[in-house]
């Protein structure tokens, strides 16, 4: 290796870097001025020899091999930065010319820092998760995600063999957050997080913010754009916002579009089941459903969560995907023409969301970064004991920021009409299902939880700010004051509260032609 090339390599940092324990790579990797020169450093296992090529000039430089791990140096005689390109010669003797994902500047501004850590960067999810997009006329995905205790993240899939020391994240200061652009990935490309906690464990998690996920049992997150798809709903848009649901007719069904309909299951000569029951996709969906709802007389639908789960059993209400839509039935494109489909047609979606409580999967976000990044560390204050799951830690800002801008994500993504928050008494009361010395007081000693009563004022307030005629529903089934109340009056701010005893009270009428008959059963 030339000399002066030798002395600008930083020893420590390519071991750090080759034992994939970066958490600022950009740092060392990439293009950086010199005295000597623009120095490029590429760091790729699996390659046997790389060109530095000047897309100005098309001039190219042999980088040296600096360490066998697949660590690569070239010091080039210019004295200013230039855009340029890789040509990777890899172990598999395949050719490829690549642009440098170390090249590229992260599209976090300092603002949009200083409002994530303050807990109100309410539009967070154009930023965080996986975002097609072009950089410098240059096509890719730019991934971020919020990991505050982790030692090293690094984007994994397809793309790079799943190899977690590929593409390791930049940490954005203090933040948290770690970020890349990576070029030439595209919508569809399956992902991951590879999360190497302090104690240096590795582990594999799902993006929270992920837009699209596999399809149960797998657990991976999936690159989608949601700017693709051309919604025709302007003007049941522009309707709503000018009409007042407290003084028009509402009358809401409930559905779970799992169970609702399915399809015909289709055996052998045998009995085997040859397609199974198969679900149909949100469009099949939407008109049968849309033709049921408008004969029955409905105004509008409650969808029962649609979120990602990954079990059937749970009927979407342990959620792992907050930003997507279950790949159950579809794409969030898909998913976006059933909303369109039934604005067409007059009839109003309530999404049914649970910010309540979520699962402890390994993959999901349990224990994210190895420590407690959504949850309590304390399990009296973290564990949901009629659920066996998760308690959200809503006093914390990165957390309070997820949910808030979450149902604005739905508001805003997917047009939705409303939002109706489950298991509401179980955010509210400290003690919610749990004996004597399970639980621990707020301040004053009582049971209250008053950071999801500041939590929920903060986004009924934020909901309320957008004027555009979307409702937010309260599942509450204690005797909570003030429930609709004004937030300004101390109140928690929703719109309405879902009528928990007249739901479990009325669960079956039919209808004779002359008359309705209502069965009561005891519940």
């Amino acid at each position: 290796m030339d000399k002066a090339l030798y002395d600008l390599m930083d020893w420590a940092g390519i071991e750090e870097l080759v034992y994939s324990e970066a958490s600022n790579p950009h740092n060392m990797l990439g293009a950086h001025m010199t005295e000597a020169g623009m120095l490029v450093q590429a760091f790729i296992p699996t390659a046997r020899d790389i060109t530095v090529k000047i897309t100005s000039t098309g001039k190219t430089y042999q980088m040296e091999l600096a360490d066998d791990a697949g660590f690569f140096a070239a010091l080039i005689p210019r004295k200013t930065m230039a855009d340029y390109t890789l040509l990777v010669f890899y172990d598999n003797g395949t050719l490829g010319e690549i642009h440098d994902p170390y090249s590229f500047a992260p599209q976090f501004t300092d603002a949009d820092l200083k409002k994530f850590e303050a807990g109100i960067h309410y539009g967070i999810y154009n930023k965080m998760g996986a975002h097609p997009m072009t950089v410098k006329g240059t096509a890719g995905v730019y991934f971020a995600v919020w990991a505050p205790c982790a030692m090293r993240v690094s984007v994994v899939g397809d793309f790079n063999l799943w190899d977690g020391r590929r593409h390791q994240m930049r940490k954005l200061g203090e933040s948290g957050i770690f970020e890349i652009f990576i070029p030439g990935v595209k919508k569809g490309a399956v992902y991951k997080y590879e999360v190497k906690f302090k104690n240096g464990d590795p582990a594999l998690k799902a993006d929270p913010y992920a837009n699209y996920a596999e399809l149960r049992p797998n657990t991976a997150s999936v690159v989608w754009d949601l700017n693709e798809y051309q919604w025709n709903d302007g003007e049941w848009m522009d309707k709503r916002a000018k009409t007042d649901t407290k003084t028009a007719p509402m009358s809401v069904y409930e559905v779970h579009l799992g169970s609702w309909m399915r399809k015909e299951t289709k055996t052998d000569d045998t009995g085997h089941v040859i397609t199974g029951s198969e679900f149909y996709n949100y469009r099949e969906i939407a008109k049968k459903l849309a033709e049921y709802v408008t004969d029955m007389g409905y105004t509008h639908v409650e969808l029962m969560p649609v979120m990602e789960h990954p079990l059937d059993a749970s009927w979407g209400y342990q959620v792992t995907g907050y930003y997507a839509p279950t790949s159950r039935f579809g794409t969030p494109d898909d998913f976006m023409y059933f909303m369109d489909y039934m604005h067409s047609q007059g009839i109003g979606v309530i999404l049914d969301w649970v910010p309540a409580h979520f699962p402890r999967d390994a993959w999901g976000m349990a224990q994210f970064d190895g420590t407690c990044v959504y949850e309590h560390r304390d399990p009296r204050k973290g564990s949901h004991p009629h659920w066996g799951t998760l308690i959200y830690n809503y006093g914390r800002p990165g957390v309070s920021n997820f949910l808030i801008a979450n149902a604005l994500f739905w508001a805003d993504r997917y047009h939705a009409d409303g939002i109706r928050f489950d298991a509401v008494a179980s955010m509210l009361y400290l003690d919610y299902g749990k004996n004597p010395g399970e639980w621990v007081a707020n301040i004053y000693g009582g049971h209250e939880n008053l950071e999801a009563v500041e939590f929920l004022k903060h986004l009924n307030s934020i909901f309320k700010g957008r004027k555009d005629g979307a409702i937010l529903i309260a599942e509450e089934s204690t005797a909570w004051p003030k429930i609709t109340g004004s937030v300004k009056e101390d109140g928690l701010g929703f719109d309405y509260k879902w009528n928990m005893g007249w739901m479990n009270g009325m669960r079956m009428f039919s209808w004779n032609g002359s008359c309705l008959i209502i069965r009561f059963t005891a519940g």
